[in-house]
């Protein structure tokens, strides 16, 4: 297991360290002069000159990467002209209520697909299996914004009961104190997820109720309720919990999209108006965090799948 979890952990530095590589070249191709950027299009060429040499924007690309890159194996990821402050500092002020947003999301469609899924793998073929995949494709076909743009037509501009823009406030726990304000925001990632994972989940209880070791189980007497939660749930289980790891850039892609949409001041928001501005040290920052936090995941997914079954490991 040591040897697997070490493999495992130089496989994701070096896939850390080509996104690095990658999207620098990337955003550099992008950004041409970012002096330019940064002062505008009415600063004198000298001025935009002098503020590339000031900050080294004028060496060579391999020069300016290897020199972020050793800001960032100090943990500085940068600063923002456009907004005054380092890309660290942002990132810090907003990243919380991003997670706290994509956290309840996951958790609520993780609660509400696994039971779904198990239901419908059980139902197979029957009214309420077939009624719950056609919402499900629905939903999974569905753009996000779409989605959420179908959320508040419905709740907030025909019925007008809970408000089409996101709370303001600061908190990172505003979900909870405020969760009327939320609850658009939530619905909405937790609905696109849901419909995800419920079609994973049916698929895997489906394979698992064909295996042999589910009819001994039956054979023994036992009744349908602890088959399914003793036998069947936690081997139906795996290949979700590999798909949750998979999914969590999808997560922060849809925080993206429902941030903008909600007017929700996170990560997703900050990201959106760093595009309009040409902020890039904010999005290399913000694609470097993603990317990095999408590594820790799929490596948190395969660690607990090669816990939960050691045959992975040799793989």
């Amino acid at each position: 297991m040591i040897q697997y979890v070490l493999r495992r952990l130089a496989t994701s530095a070096i896939v850390v360290l080509g996104v690095s590589v990658i999207t620098f070249i990337i955003l550099h191709g992008m950004s041409g002069s970012p002096g330019r950027a940064i002062l505008g299009v009415q600063a004198s060429a000298e001025a935009v000159a002098a503020f590339n040499r000031e900050n080294g924007y004028d060496d060579s690309i391999v020069v300016q990467y290897f020199s972020y890159l050793g800001k960032l194996l100090h943990g500085d990821l940068g600063y923002s002209y456009k907004l005054n402050q380092s890309v660290n500092a942002l990132l810090a002020e907003n990243a919380g209520r991003t997670a706290m947003l994509a956290g309840v999301a996951l958790l609520l469609a993780i609660v509400i697909a696994v039971p779904l899924g198990v239901f419908q793998a059980v139902k197979r073929n029957s009214v309420g299996d077939n009624v719950v995949t056609t919402l499900t494709f629905v939903a999974y076909s569905m753009p996000v914004f779409l989605f959420a743009m179908l959320l508040i037509q419905v709740f907030a501009l025909g019925l007008g009961i809970l408000p089409a823009q996101a709370s303001q406030s600061s908190s990172t726990f505003v979900i909870f104190t405020e969760p009327r304000a939320m609850l658009l925001p939530v619905l909405t990632l937790t609905g696109v997820t849901v419909a995800l994972y419920s079609r994973y989940q049916r698929s895997a209880a489906l394979d698992q109720l064909a295996q042999d070791y589910i009819r001994v189980a039956r054979a023994k007497g036992l009744s349908t309720r602890m088959v399914l939660t003793r036998h069947l749930l936690r081997n139906a289980c795996l290949p979700l919990v590999t798909l949750i790891g998979m999914t969590i850039p999808l997560l922060l892609a849809g925080n993206l999209v429902v941030e903008s949409v909600f007017n929700y001041p996170g990560l997703g928001l900050l990201f959106f108006n760093s595009l309009n501005n040409q902020d890039y040290p904010v999005l290399l920052g913000y694609t470097l965090v993603a990317s990095t936090l999408t590594v820790l995941g799929n490596l948190l997914a395969d660690l607990l799948v090669a816990a939960s079954d050691p045959r992975t490991q040799r793989a």
